[in-house]
């Protein structure tokens, strides 16, 4: 792999997940006052944690006891675990039921069908607006997801991304509209956009991306593209074409400077499965407005405006006050939205859900929400705030900081909550769901029984033209076989990896480690 795909790897600082094979224990290791075991401390000590560091703590929440401890008070970058601190601070202040209701308003007059004014939709900070509901309310996911599209392995839901769109043009002409004599407006002014990557804006449709999926056909043959959503102007177009099995699968994406035009271009191996990739949109707003435009028109309503184009924001009136409401699209839960948060490591939630606490508290300025996230960890969750570092949702900037402790402290709060089991659920289950599903599938005693929100920051070391591995990190539950919950962190800070392959086997270390410690405390009873 070159050291430029490397380098866009490094960026996503994506989490993977990788099979788990078996560990040839070694020699123990040189002693660092506590005994983890022959198996783990040889996996500690492979050639690549040379300059590493390991952080590990187990402990018994029951009885209080620490099982195992090792720079358990040390700083350590956090990669996505970080998003364990958001997430707790976000079902506290929004609630588990809170649902975001997205209303549509009719500024104007009307006569008969026909509303002389404009439509606006007031966007609500929801993070799927319905693109990934299910049938029976919940939200949708598959465990290497398309905002991780450079992974291998990502995949679509199948729902409709505009599925919230559509439902809210159907309501509208519902409503008796058959003409908009006017425009079609977002209005986004919920709240300020924050300088954060990836930055979270009050509508999101397809978390902002356009999916672009590439399938094999016979070699030498043009390969077929299917793309979603379909919203004007947006055009895709392919040049991939298909290769002998077994040759090179390699599709780059570049669009126009808007993001509009968008052409694949590259290889695909015939026999290999259909590739994902996406493609940023890049005015939301605008999106968006096209999006309802286009979804009115498909139900019967006409609008008298050019469909495409910017969004008009600066027609909104200052306020709605005597204006109706004509349409309404309501989330699930946002219990739901942190099982997708954390089941698949979701940057932009992570993210969306500073600006989410800061607005449930009255403010515009989504960096309101870290002292609404200090005042949880001290006053609800009772656990020192300074053992941790923070400037943003997701655990992707350098300042982040977590100590093993203080990651520990807060998965054992949830334990005393009557959401204790809700929320361990939501965690990737090693083996079965989420980012952990593809480890320790087969031959694995521990599958099913860790319950782990994993970790990940890489970056790209120019000196030596490798990967710098700055974490690989777990940290959750480990359920006994005899149905005991210990809490635990295990991590890896320094290491480093001469390409991706190697990196994998990273990953792969954290949760054969993760596997042993539940192997080891099921066996002590």
């Amino acid at each position: 792999m070159n050291s430029a795909r490397l380098r866009a790897w490094a960026a996503a600082g994506a989490t993977l997940a990788v099979v788990a094979g078996a560990v040839a224990a070694g020699p123990p290791a040189a002693a660092h006052g506590d005994d983890l075991g022959p198996a783990i401390e040889a996996i500690m000590h492979k050639a690549e944690y040379d300059h590493a560091q390991w952080g590990v703590l187990e402990t018994d929440p029951e009885s209080g006891r620490v099982i195992h401890s090792q720079f358990a008070n040390q700083f350590f970058v956090p990669g996505s675990t970080l998003k364990l601190i958001t997430i707790s601070s976000a079902w506290h202040t929004l609630g588990p039921n809170h649902r975001f209701t997205t209303p549509v308003m009719a500024t104007g007059t009307r006569t008969g069908s026909t509303l002389h004014g404009n439509l606006a939709l007031v966007a609500q900070g929801d993070l799927t607006m319905g693109g990934r509901t299910k049938p029976d309310g919940s939200v949708d996911y598959t465990d290497i997801d398309h905002t991780e599209a450079e992974l291998p392995g990502a995949s679509l839901t199948p729902e409709n991304p505009l599925a919230g769109i559509n439902e809210i043009a159907q309501q509208i002409r519902d409503a008796g509209i058959t003409r908009v004599d006017g425009n079609v407006i977002i209005d986004p002014r919920l709240f300020k956009l924050p300088d954060l990557t990836p930055q979270p804006t009050p509508l999101i449709l397809n978390d902002n991306l356009i999916d672009l999926l590439t399938t094999p056909t016979t070699p030498g043959q043009p390969a077929e593209l299917s793309w979603r959503p379909q919203v004007a102007p947006y055009h895709v177009t392919s040049s991939v074409r298909t290769v002998a099995e077994g040759g090179t699968t390699n599709v780059s994406v570049t669009a126009s400077p808007d993001g509009t035009q968008i052409h694949l271009s590259g290889t695909i191996a015939a026999g290999s499965q259909p590739l994902l990739r996406v493609s940023d949109i890049q005015d939301p707003n605008a999106f968006g407005r096209t999006a309802l435009i286009e979804a009115l028109g498909r139900v019967g309503v006409t609008v008298t405006a050019a469909p495409t184009g910017a969004n008009p924001q600066d027609q909104l009136p200052a306020s709605y006050r005597g204006d109706s409401r004509v349409a309404a699209y309501v989330s699930p839960p946002y219990s739901q939205y942190a099982k997708l948060i954390l089941k698949v490591s979701h940057n932009l939630g992570a993210n969306l859900a500073l600006c989410n606490m800061a607005v449930a508290r009255g403010s515009k300025d989504c960096f309101d929400a870290f002292p609404i996230e200090r005042e949880f960890l001290t006053d609800v969750a009772h656990v020192d705030p300074t053992q941790f570092q923070a400037s943003d949702g997701r655990g992707g900037v350098q300042p982040d900081r977590v100590t093993p402790q203080g990651l520990v402290e807060l998965l054992t709060y949830w334990l005393h909550t009557p959401d204790a089991g809700a929320f361990r659920r939501l965690l990737p289950i090693l083996g079965v769901d989420g980012s952990n599903a593809i480890s320790c599938t087969e031959n694995c005693p521990a599958k099913g029984k860790v319950f782990a929100k994993p970790g990940t920051y890489l970056g790209y070391d120019e000196l030596n033209q490798q990967l710098e591995v700055a974490a690989q990190n777990e940290a959750g539950y480990l359920r006994t076989d005899d149905g005991r919950l210990l809490t635990f962190f295990v991590g890896v800070n320094g290491a480093s990896s001469p390409d991706l392959n190697s990196f994998i086997s990273i990953f792969d270390d954290v949760n054969q480690i993760t596997a042993l410690l539940q192997e080891q405390a099921s066996a002590r009873h």
